[in-house]
């Protein structure tokens, strides 16, 4: 951030890390420990987020970190995979095998209903104000904590279920949870635009901004786009070829 002095802009605020090791060893590109990021394209084709997610997760933001396969395998599975992808793909699924696809109706909301809404609007300002301050770890951290609620909140109500004794019930957690969907989507984009953008195409998203997240963006009777994998799992084979190239 510039600031203008008499004829000179100086800085006011620059941010600055601290270093990244790979696997406990200082990056050398002289000696070819690295990670190449035109090799990375050709080896994880379509999986450019999943390398954005794990360096933002482990930046050296106040201490030196280390970046190590196994760990970016993990995040992947366990955390993009199993969490966010999971829940996405679980609203996805559900409302084309129950609606067709169509956005069902909202009706009385219960506390547990008004609880999740509630926190739901908190996440954009908590997200954007630890971006602006430049703590990207603790932005990343937020997001996955919304897909966390929303995980949460299918498993708790368990619509799957539910919809054999009360249909209106069933329509209002779905309506919900694709609300969260919805905001999953534009609330991704800074860490991972390409997985935002396939997100948004799935919910038929167009024409929206970080101010609508939080709120009611997907309205009854809209009509969302069969489902596909925002992640893919990585196996062990792939991470280990990774470490013998290092190794060679």
């Amino acid at each position: 951030i510039l600031k203008i002095h008499g004829d000179y802009n100086l800085p006011i605020n620059v941010p600055a890390n601290e270093f990244l090791n790979l696997e406990g060893e200082k990056l050398s590109t002289s000696k070819n420990w690295a990670i190449w990021l035109h090799e990375y394209l050709e080896e994880f084709k379509g999986q450019e987020d999943t390398l954005r997610y794990t360096l933002c997760a482990t930046a050296p933001e106040s201490k030196d970190t280390d970046f190590t396969w196994k760990d970016f395998q993990a995040r992947n599975n366990n955390e993009l995979v199993a969490i966010f992808g999971n829940f996405i793909n679980r609203v996805v699924v559900l409302t084309h095998k129950f609606w067709n696809g169509v956005v069902p109706n909202c009706y009385e909301l219960d506390v547990y209903d008004k609880d999740v809404l509630k926190k739901l609007q908190t996440f954009p300002a908590k997200i954007g104000e630890a971006i602006e301050k430049y703590r990207f770890r603790e932005g990343l951290a937020e997001f996955m904590n919304l897909a966390r609620l929303g995980n949460k909140y299918l498993t708790d109500i368990e619509p799957w279920k539910l919809r054999n004794t009360n249909e209106k019930k069933t329509e209002t957690v779905m309506y919900i949870s694709l609300q969260i969907a919805a905001s999953l989507a534009i609330l991704s984009e800074p860490f991972m635009p390409f997985s935002s953008e396939k997100l948004k195409t799935i919910l038929a998203l167009s024409n929206v901004s970080w101010n609508d997240a939080g709120n009611v963006i997907l309205e009854s009777s809209h009509q969302i786009n069969k489902a596909t994998h925002l992640f893919v799992k990585i196996e062990d084979n792939k991470i280990e070829q990774q470490l013998l190239k290092l190794k060679e």
